[in-house]
């Protein structure tokens, strides 16, 4: 099984959208999500994620890919 973390926040659509699709974390209530983003480089989110590799903005077919499914 994939190891999958997705950071978002409540008032980004596409956030909304990847949630629905994947549920794991949320920057605005978790401090240690905010500082991965930050030290990453990482201004917007969503940002999920997949075994180590961080695919920012929803795209389904690419979470899809990287997921195999």
């Amino acid at each position: 099984m994939k190891k999958v973390t997705i950071y978002t926040s409540n008032t980004c659509p596409h956030c909304k959208a990847a949630k629905n699709y994947l549920k794991e974390k949320n920057v605005d209530e978790d401090r240690s999500a905010i500082d991965y983003l930050v030290e990453n480089g990482h201004r917007g989110v969503p940002v999920i994620n997949i075994d180590g590799e961080d695919i920012v903005g929803f795209n389904k077919e690419v979470v899809d890919e990287k997921l195999g499914l």
